[in-house]
């Protein structure tokens, strides 16, 4: 079986929005991609409905994808703060209940960018909140049918889940089947000593995939070990989405987001088309 191949909304505008969809879908539908991937930065901007008439009218599968800013801390001290954070969770689980995606991804346990050296106790109470937040929310999205897809981020991005074991460690403290792993070699490139070990390690709780070169930029333009990623994903017999998630410095709220302070490809319609090409190839030798 073929995996379904996507583009993240990232490549194309930030905050992404209803009023985007008739000519994203068309793009990415253009392009020859299987999937769009949705991120959800405002949850107001967008609509199940909007969401599912493009897609029909394209023949496109949506994924969902969070945005976990500052505001959206599920691992925060203050109850109210998560509350806050998992409320906004709650509501991509039910929107991506609406349009079948079969997952929420994203870097959920904390918010991106909170980069702090802790004390081990008060790490271990972190995390425990964080398991505490993901349990409630996997909860939620079980009664919709819908996976929960966590992504270790880089050390420069989050402190408290960089690589697959920590990953698999906070999925194992939920105690819920729905929660998994996001896997994106950009951050594996900085974290795992092996990305293709790293891979395998994650098992069956490997849910969502997502590709980018070391420097973020066009998958199969840089150094990632490319043989090593896919033979990985085929010694687990992975059938899901593999999304290209690049970003170029047109998209100013992304670049700042991820210090990207320099073009990475000639284009984002030369990024998101090329990256289609390399996949196929690469997939059809394995």
């Amino acid at each position: 079986m073929r995996n379904p191949l996507g583009l993240s909304t990232f490549t194309l505008a930030s905050p992404f929005s209803d009023a985007d969809c008739p000519a994203a879908f068309a793009k990415v539908a253009g392009l020859g991609y299987d999937v769009i991937e949705v991120c959800v930065e405002d949850p107001r901007l967008l609509s199940a409905r909007a969401l599912r008439d493009a897609a029909a009218e394209h023949g496109l599968g949506v994924g969902i994808c969070g945005a976990f800013g500052p505001g959206r801390d599920l691992s925060a001290g203050d109850p109210g703060d998560r509350a806050v954070g998992l409320d906004y969770l709650r509501r991509c689980v039910e929107l991506a209940a609406a349009v079948g995606s079969p997952h929420v991804a994203g870097p959920m346990y904390a918010p991106t960018g909170q980069a702090r050296l802790l004390p081990p106790d008060e790490r271990a109470r972190q995390r425990e909140r964080a398991a505490e937040s993901l349990r409630a929310a996997a909860d939620h999205a079980g009664e919709h049918g819908v996976r929960l897809a966590l992504e270790p981020l880089n050390r420069f991005e989050t402190d408290l889940v960089n690589t697959v074991e920590q990953g698999l460690e906070l999925c194992a403290a939920t105690g819920r089947d729905n929660v998994g792993l996001l896997l994106d070699t950009f951050h594996q490139n900085i974290e795992e000593k092996d990305i293709g070990a790293a891979i395998r390690s994650a098992g069956d709780r490997l849910f969502h995939f997502q590709v980018s070169e070391n420097d973020r930029g066009t998958p199969g333009s840089g150094h990632i070990p490319w043989p090593e990623v896919f033979a990985a994903l085929d010694d687990l017999g992975y059938t899901g989405q593999i999304v290209v998630e690049s970003f170029l410095p047109t998209v100013a709220e992304i670049a700042r987001a991820v210090s990207l302070w320099r073009p990475v490809a000639p284009s984002m319609d030369a990024l998101a088309a090329d990256g289609l090409a390399f996949l196929r190839a690469a997939l059809h030798n394995h």
